[in-house]
């Protein structure tokens, strides 16, 4: 029995980053840049308010009104305003001594302007204005190059493209930009006892639930996933569907029999197409679980559970961890923390538990504070409703079975709601 570091590091040593693509910036949030983007051209491109007021030289208004420091009001200097500026203004305006011009916020400065004086820093009387505060050179002024400057990088390759690179791919230009794309991952369900969705369970049956899941999971994790839905465990049938996701997948999953005489079959066709092992990794619950490399482009391939909140944890803890690899996140596994329990808990001893719970911080304190859900020995592993309440897993050593109220112990969070 491989203990789960061991599975894990298995697993992780297959994870392969697609092929960079080129993909518009609305479509790269969230992605891996692969390229160094350099600015070709200083932003912002010209002198430019940073404020509605009125462009002047500082040298003309200075001594006027209170000044900055409030050392006490100085004569003041009336100056005329000869035009108004406003944003995405071309036109070429030339400020004189002793002149201002009335500028918007982002409007290009005339000639010589060299600060702004925001409108609440003069009274008005007809066209003049007579500044009731100083301004010094660069005040309120956005310079050319102040933001990036040619030849900067503005996004890094290896970066996350969130909302801020995506600004900053628009400012310079890039409708484009090279990223690592999401792993395609092929989701399928196998067992003669399923039925889907549109179906009606017989005595005997049960919905696919196990595709679905698995589905929403992948996604959340960060893959492209296809749903394949429920294969036929007919061999040529079953081959079938596997050579077809092989082709078109960087992870294929399959879920519903990782244990008995079904497994068995299951497992004969995919040797027929590569390398898989399937047995027991010392961790509760989806003890008995697969991976393996098929198909001429040796694509990982995980084997999992019938049982959904089996097959969903164990989802969680190997195959997640590889999706996020070949996002090229820098860390793949889920945060942890240390909580306090509330309740007992026990173990199977042996393996590592990941036991479904909840939890809750102490508003006093701030301390955390967990509650298992399920997934003891001898309790109903099986229960997703009570996944369905989960916001962590909590993680118990293999060599611990029972664990006392108001001890700390290892919790992974799970993905949050609301």
């Amino acid at each position: 029995m491989r203990t789960v570091e061991e599975q894990l590091a298995l697993v992780t040593a297959a994870a392969v980053a697609p092929r960079p693509v080129r993909v518009a910036i609305s479509e790269a949030q969230g992605l891996l840049c692969a390229e160094e983007v350099v600015a070709e051209r200083p932003l912002p491109s010209f002198d430019q308010a940073a404020i509605d007021g009125y462009a002047v030289r500082a040298v003309d208004v200075r001594g006027g009104g209170e000044g900055d420091d409030d050392e006490g009001p100085a004569a003041p200097t009336a100056l005329p305003v000869v035009g108004q500026i406003t944003a995405g203004s071309r036109q070429a305006t030339r400020l004189q001594p002793g002149q201002c011009v009335r500028v918007d916020t982002g409007a290009p400065l005339p000639t010589l302007a060299d600060a702004v004086l925001p409108v609440g820093w003069a009274t008005v009387g007809g066209q003049r204005i007579t500044p009731t505060r100083e301004v010094r050179t660069g005040d309120y002024v956005r310079r050319v190059g102040d933001d990036v400057q040619p030849g900067d990088v503005a996004v890094r390759a290896g970066s996350i493209i969130g909302p801020a690179q995506v600004g900053l791919l628009a400012s310079v230009g890039r409708a484009k930009v090279l990223v690592h794309p999401k792993p395609r991952m092929s989701i399928i369900s196998v067992g003669d006892e399923l039925v889907d969705l549109d179906g009606h369970p017989d005595t005997g049956q049960v919905y696919d639930v196990n595709s679905y899941a698995l589905t929403a999971a992948g996604r959340d994790a960060g893959a492209d996933v296809h749903r394949v839905g429920i294969a036929s465990t007919e061999p040529s049938r079953l081959r079938e569907v596997l050579e077809g996701q092989l082709v078109r997948s960087e992870i294929v999953v399959v879920s519903g029999a990782a244990g008995g005489e079904a497994t068995t079959r299951i497992r004969e066709v995919m040797e027929e197409l590569g390398r898989i092992e399937v047995g027991r990794v010392a961790m509760h619950p989806g003890s008995v679980q697969g991976f393996g490399r098929l198909g001429r482009d040796e694509v990982p391939t995980f084997l999992l559970p019938s049982n959904p909140v089996s097959a969903l944890v164990v989802f969680e803890i190997m195959v997640r961890p590889l999706i996020r690899i070949a996002l090229g996140k820098r860390q793949p596994m889920r945060r942890t923390v240390r909580a306090r329990t509330v309740a007992p808990i026990s173990s199977v001893d042996g393996r590592r538990g990941y036991l479904r719970g909840q939890l809750m911080r102490d508003s006093d304190t701030g301390e955390y504070l967990v509650r298992a859900l399920g997934g003891a020995q001898g309790s109903s592993t099986h229960l997703l409703a009570s996944l369905a309440e989960a916001n962590c897993l909590v993680v118990v050593d293999p060599d611990v079975t029972s664990i006392r109220a108001g001890d700390e112990v290892e919790v992974m969070f799970l993905a949050q709601r609301g």
